[in-house]
């Protein structure tokens, strides 16, 4: 196996435990403690389930912890494609980790809340709800906030698959419209909320072009172009 084939498997690998980790606080935990609209009934269920909360808390910095490889990982495929936009991609990327420790205080918050009633005594039962549910919401703004780093880092990336040589170039054009998903998500999530969660369905299909990227990098791999003299071309 060649380095650039090596390269292309394992950052293929940590990529999908990423993807593995990653929806279990952005998708599993909502959906099994948070109900929309009844305050109440979100604190009771965070009260009663908190130890599911907490694992919620320790993947996400899990999450942040593997996301610094991936890019470190994905940096070390592409620099020989074109240093300085891999460089901007390793900066890029690397603004996620502090983006999730970010998010986190919000859910610690809500740890907080729900594990300090000696320290909260002064609140009644409905007061400490809306602070659980005022936690909740800023969690996902600063999700909905985050995206537009989630799709930006997937620019440069787009560009040095796109010149790779040793990848298919429509992964490269199905991660940069994965970006600008991500990107217009974000935005109209921030500004317009109703018309950021019709474009979130809209764009959903763009939003599997990562899953495409990490699966061909774990099960295909890299093929580097061979030249005249039968030596691999990076591009």
């Amino acid at each position: 196996m060649t380095s650039i084939k090596r390269d292309a498997r394992v950052a293929g690998f940590i990529y999908l435990l990423l993807a593995l980790t990653g929806p279990f606080r952005l998708m599993y935990i909502p959906e099994k403690l948070f109900v929309h609209g009844n305050a109440a009934a979100t604190a009771a269920n965070v009260t009663a389930h908190d130890l599911l909360f907490r694992w919620g808390i320790a993947v996400d910095v899990l999450v942040a912890a593997i996301s610094v490889f991936v890019i470190l990982a994905l940096y070390r495929l592409f620099k020989p494609v074109t240093k300085s936009i891999a460089l901007c991609l390793l900066v890029l990327g690397l603004m996620n980790t502090p983006l999730y420790m970010a998010t986190l205080v919000t859910d610690i918050g809500t740890l907080a809340v729900v594990t300090g009633s000696d320290v909260l005594t002064a609140f009644s039962a409905p007061q400490r709800d809306s602070l659980i549910s005022m936690f909740i919401r800023m969690h996902g703004l600063s999700v909905t906030a985050s995206e537009t780093f989630w799709g930006l880092w997937l620019l440069p990336l787009a560009i040095l698959v796109f010149r790779s040589g040793f990848l298919p170039r429509f992964l490269g054009v199905w991660l940069a419209l994965n970006g600008v998903a991500y990107i217009v998500v974000s935005m109209t999530g921030l500004l317009w909320p109703s018309v950021g969660d019709l474009l979130s369905d809209w764009a959903f299909p763009f939003l599997f072009g990562e899953i495409a990227f990490l699966l061909w990098l774990l099960v295909v791999g890299a093929r580097p172009k061979v030249g005249a003299s039968g030596t691999p071309m990076a591009g």
